[in-house]
């Protein structure tokens, strides 16, 4: 079954756990004492419905002031898909847990209160979802009971919209007109809204294709460990095992090993169903080779007409995670995919307003949550792609040598 991961984004009190809730509810992905530990709560809460937002807001501090503070992940299936759900917070100063939930989304649900329309909140979670090339974006339009089911509201808003993704790097935008707290199109087909003709929320969620939002052009093998069990049945067996971030591989094609360059044939891919004829993103593989070539963790098997750029030099859109600001000239441990070396910050270009989209160069300050553009060198090369290319081997995290936190994510450029 296919695996479809979303994130949702949204202003505060826009509805995304009550809509992640009434998902797991209609879809009847709850469990019994789930749904009893919730209508008690709702009823200790003097509520006259159930609080389904009490299904993913597991942290007693977000129970209480009934907002959402860190990543939640929920899972749950239908006949059709299997799903990730990341509940990522609406507030600014969680910009950071967006950035994470949403760094592996094929898709973004967007909640617009339909009685605020678009707020600067919508545009910055849309603008953080376009610099993380989410492939598909869908604008959930809730709260439509409190707009009397209004398609002239609806039809408001999706021009609002539309008038500011224009400046976005977004391909794929579709909107639906929702009410979270009453079940209009999210499970099931609204009654109240007879004039929208699309299909319902889990609907989309199960047809959209994704399928083609991985590169399968540009082969990309980074190494992750050496298979070389010492054992008599294989003793002479050497097989290099990790996750496939682009392109198709096949037994028999010609592969250069990079930083080396040196060049092989592959003889076999083995899974652990056994061979198989052909591996493309997101599989994990082993992948046997017709000469002994010295290859260690943080290689990359590629093509040897199509290889990613070579350089210590990155130029990155970086959003700064930590509550530490960087040191001036520290060093940091770059990671990217399998590949791991030390790094510094050489130069702030520009931060960006996630508000106004405004690039101001003057302020060099950056700060937690900030997303600016920036110059890093490592000291030994990365083998990248462009983030826009290749979502894997475009992306890379710094972490402070001394504590081992994650300070920042960054997309190359």
């Amino acid at each position: 079954m296919e695996l479809l991961r979303f994130t949702t984004a949204g202003s505060v009190d826009d509805g995304k756990s009550t809509l992640i809730g009434r998902l797991l509810y209609d879809s009847k992905s709850t469990f019994e004492d789930q749904m009893d530990a919730v209508e008690k709560s709702s009823t200790k809460k003097g509520l006259q419905h159930v609080d389904l937002s009490l299904l993913t807001d597991g942290l007693k501090d977000e129970r209480e002031q009934g907002i959402t503070i860190d990543v939640a992940y929920r899972y749950f299936a239908t006949p059709k898909r299997k799903f990730i759900i990341a509940d990522t917070p609406g507030h600014i100063q969680y910009t950071r847990n967006m950035v994470t939930g949403a760094s592996t989304a094929n898709v973004a649900l967007i909640l617009v209160d339909a009685r605020n329309g678009v707020l600067e909140q919508t545009k910055r979670h849309s603008f953080i979802a376009s610099l993380l090339q989410i492939p598909h974006i869908v604008v959930c339009v809730n709260k439509m009971d409190l707009a009397e089911y209004s398609e002239e509201r609806f039809n408001e808003i999706v021009d609002q919209y539309e008038e500011f993704a224009s400046k976005l790097d977004i391909k794929d935008v579709r909107f639906i007109p929702i009410s979270a707290l009453h079940g209009d199109n999210v499970v099931n087909r609204s009654e109240n809204m007879s004039w929208f003709e699309g299909g319902t929320l889990l609907h989309t969620l199960e047809t959209i294709h994704i399928g083609s939002d991985e590169n399968h052009i540009d082969c990309r093998f980074p190494v992750q460990t050496v298979i070389r069990p010492h054992s008599d049945e294989y003793h002479d067996y050497r097989g290099y095992a990790g996750r496939i971030a682009g392109g198709v591989f096949k037994p028999g094609d010609k592969v250069t090993v990079l930083p080396s360059g040196l060049e092989s044939t592959i003889t076999s891919i083995v899974t652990m169903d056994g061979e198989i004829e052909e591996a493309f993103p997101p599989m994990s593989v082993t992948i046997n080779l017709a000469d002994d070539v010295d290859i260690s963790r943080g290689d990359m098997i590629v093509r040897p007409n199509n290889q990613p750029d070579s350089s210590q030099d990155l130029d990155v859109m970086l959003c700064w995670l930590n509550n530490a600001a960087p040191r001036p000239r520290a060093k940091y441990i770059i990671r990217h995919t399998t590949n791991e070396a030390r790094a510094m910050i050489t130069e702030v270009v520009y931060k960006v307003d996630v508000n106004t989209l405004h690039r101001n160069e003057e302020d060099q300050d950056i700060k937690m949550n900030d997303i600016a553009r920036v110059k890093i060198r490592s000291t030994r090369p990365m083998f990248v792609d462009s983030y826009r290319k290749n979502r894997h081997t475009g992306s890379i995290i710094l972490i402070d040598e001394t504590t081992n936190e994650t300070v920042a994510a960054g997309m190359v450029i």
